[in-house]
């Protein structure tokens, strides 16, 4: 009977795990180039973060999608290629995550003079699963084989030490394209540093002295975050929130859970919570969010909140669930 019970429960799972895959899709971000400054195009929240940051009063900013949308669903219009085709820098976070760019940035005419950055170089990378890897590519036929999407977990910007390197990669890339500003750049780049570099310690103290280091999250978004700092992250979906996970994969979760006395299942707010309720109710866990700050909720941006502010809440959600 037990058995039966818990094929029952992991298909529940699927079929939500199904229904999320429509979730999150949203239009462009609203967004005006200016005259007289420096023009800089960024793919999602956190790069825009940091170039608004970084590039201060001297540089203009226009993120590419709006806020409360999930950036893997998301897609550029012509209106964004127009935009772009018209600034000076193009910022993204790279990895894989924007699998448009490529064809992005072939639709750029001949004429622009756009730079661009993958903010993830110089991160040390962490392969995605190799068996799901595999498996896509199976099914796809190996009919391209130059196509490496979704090789590497593409979520550097979640761990505070990854982010330094991508602030320093944007304040480069802003003086190559605006060397008269250097000075303001290295400036803003400076305060910026210091206050993640606060956070991170904030994150490598308080995260050594929790006794327990298992986090189970409705998305493997935490990797670089669990490698940075000594945790072990176990995932209900794969690297973008529609990985459809397997029943059998439910299953093992829903053991470990149980086994290892966690707590916590943690969701995040630009994606459905209800696959995380269910594995809760399962298990007689409690949810509770960990934010993956691929963006902000329109709530969030009215209260004034950055990546630094709900960076702050996870280690608070961290050290509650890790107690």
């Amino acid at each position: 009977m037990l058995k039966v019970q818990w094929k029952q429960v992991a298909a529940v799972f699927v079929i939500l795990a199904a229904l999320m895959v429509t979730a999150g899709c949203g239009n462009s971000a609203s967004g005006a180039l200016e005259e007289g400054k420096t023009n800089v195009v960024t793919s999602f929240y956190p790069v825009y973060f940091l170039a608004e940051r970084i590039g201060g009063e001297q540089v203009n900013v226009v993120n590419l999608i709006a806020s409360g949308v999930e950036p893997h669903d998301w897609s550029p219009k012509s209106q964004d290629l127009n935009v772009a085709s018209k600034a000076q820098l193009l910022l993204y976070n790279g990895a894989g995550l924007e699998g448009w760019v490529d064809d992005f940035l072939e639709g750029l005419p001949a004429d622009t003079q756009l730079k661009t950055k993958a903010l993830s170089d110089g991160i040390e990378l962490i392969l995605g699963n190799p068996e799901e890897e595999h498996e896509e590519h199976e099914e796809e036929g190996h009919e391209d084989e130059h196509d490496h999407a979704g090789e590497y977990d593409p979520h550097t910007w979640v761990s505070p030490k990854s982010i330094l390197i991508m602030a320093a990669n944007v304040k480069d890339a802003l003086i190559e394209v605006d060397e008269a500003n250097r000075d303001a750049f290295e400036s803003n780049y400076e305060k910026l540093k210091a206050e993640l570099e606060e956070l991170d310690q904030s994150y490598t103290t308080t995260l050594a002295a929790t006794t327990k280091k298992d986090i189970v999250t409705s998305h493997q978004s935490f990797g670089y975050l669990a490698r940075d700092y000594g945790l072990h992250q176990v995932a209900i979906m794969g690297l973008t929130p529609d990985a459809e996970p397997k029943a059998q994969d439910l299953l093992e979760i829903s053991k470990f859970v149980k086994e290892n006395q966690v707590k916590y299942i943690f969701f995040e707010e630009l994606v459905s919570d209800e696959l995380a309720n269910t594995l809760a109710r399962e298990t007689g866990a409690e949810t509770l969010v960990l934010n993956p700050v691929e963006g902000l909720t329109k709530k969030q941006e009215q209260n004034g909140d950055t990546y630094i502010t709900l960076m702050q809440q996870n280690l608070q959600n961290l050290v509650k669930a890790l107690q």
